[in-house]
């Protein structure tokens, strides 16, 4: 139903033709620059507060890359020293220790004693086989003049008799010729006597007594035949003896040779009984370097035997660093140039510097180094290590190897 009061319907049609009214034209809206332009047209300060700014930020930007363009930095890095492994030379019972792990010791403090009896023992052993050594090379260098001495009076003695043989042998020729000329003559005075006494010129018993006369002188040729033989059996003896005299140099040499081997042997010896005092000594187990024990692994009561490690001995007058530097990094880098380290277990950095580089990959020094020839080949940076040595007047107290840290090198 129709509202009916005139009132109202008069301030609906004053409504509708206020809605009717057109809206004014809008302004249009200022582009960026213009408000940028108002800004600072309204703040005339404010570009002057950007371009400072934007001037602070290329220097910044520009000091940020000159910094870091010169500088290699690696966290895959540690402090390294030289670790002296203790092991036993000779083997042993351990009777006494006297260093337990973290204690500081310094070269030649002792660490630990085995028994020594058995190497006393040895060393007396060896001792005496050495005093019967010399004692035989002793009487082999006395034998040596004696044996010259000898021999050259034996030659002497040889040639003496050869000499005395031989005018043997000349005598008894001469005998035989003198017994040769008288049975010649017996034989011709037989004949004479044979024919005599076949015309009854002579008696009977006168050629009996030529016959006797002729059987006497060939006797007495026989006889001189076996001087002679016996004399020049005297001469060949006579000769073997001076064969057998005129190896008298060799005879010496001989001697020589077998005083010679004497000696060798007392040498022999004497190392024998070096082995033994050095055995003896390896018995007292010394720290060969400053440093702390570490690792103890030997205890009172224990049989150990050489080469079996004991103890290790870490030397903390020489440590460095090794920091493993990609491949990439070292374009620039060489040996000298300065470096810095932080250990993260003090937060401080240290002053270094390059001191060499490793003679391979850490890759190639693994327990399986990569084969590539297996066709499976990825291509991966790999990394190098470089040896950074901490500068004179550095505090190293507390440095451990093992720590971790980060190198930065300063390439220029």
């Amino acid at each position: 139903m129709p509202d009916s009061n005139p009132d109202s319907a008069v301030n609906d049609k004053a409504q509708v033709e206020e809605v009717r009214e057109p809206w004014p034209e809008e302004a249009p809206e200022p582009s960026r620059g213009r408000r940028a332009r108002s800004y600072f047209r309204e703040h005339p300060r404010a570009k002057w507060f950007l371009l400072v700014i934007i001037t602070a930020l290329i220097v910044i930007g520009v000091r940020a890359w000159r910094y870091y363009a010169v500088r290699e930095t690696t966290d895959d890095a540690q402090i390294d020293a030289h670790i002296a492994p203790v092991s036993a030379r000779v083997s042993g019972f351990v009777s006494r220790v006297y260093v337990d792990d973290n204690y500081r010791v310094k070269a030649g403090d002792l660490l630990a004693q085995l028994d020594p009896r058995d190497y006393q023992v040895a060393l007396a052993q060896a001792k005496a086989n050495l005093d019967d050594a010399m004692a035989a090379a002793r009487a082999a260098h006395t034998a040596v003049p004696i044996a010259h001495t000898s021999t050259s009076s034996a030659l002497q003695t040889a040639r003496a008799n050869l000499n005395a043989a031989q005018k043997e042998v000349a005598a008894a020729q001469a005998r035989l010729r003198e017994a040769q000329a008288n049975h010649t003559k017996a034989a011709q005075d037989l004949e004479r006597m044979r024919q005599l006494v076949a015309r009854d010129e002579v008696s009977q018993q006168q050629y009996d007594a030529a016959v006797a006369a002729e059987q006497a002188a060939r006797a007495t040729v026989d006889a001189a035949h076996a001087a002679v033989a016996a004399a020049e059996s005297h001469v060949v003896q006579a000769q073997a003896q001076v064969r057998s005299a005129g190896t008298a140099p060799q005879q010496v040499a001989v001697t020589r040779a077998r005083a010679g081997a004497a000696t060798a042997n007392v040498e022999k010896h004497q190392a024998a009984v070096q082995q033994a005092q050095l055995n003896l000594q390896y018995t007292t187990i010394r720290a060969p370097v400053d440093g702390i024990v570490s690792k103890r692994s030997v205890e009172p009561g224990q049989v150990v035997q050489p080469g079996q490690p004991l103890l290790a001995i870490v030397n903390l007058d020489d440590i460095w660093v090794t920091a493993n530097f990609k491949e990439t990094d070292l374009e620039h880098m060489k040996v000298g140039q300065p470096a810095t380290v932080h250990v993260d277990a003090y937060n401080r950095e240290y002053k270094c510097r390059v001191n060499s580089f490793g003679g391979g990959t850490g890759a190639r020094f693994s327990l399986l180094p990569p084969e590539n020839a297996t066709g499976n080949y990825v291509k991966v940076v790999q990394r190098i290590p470089v040896k950074i040595v901490f500068d004179k007047g550095e505090d190293l107290s507390g440095l451990r190897p093992g720590m971790s840290v980060e190198a930065t090198v300063i390439t220029k």
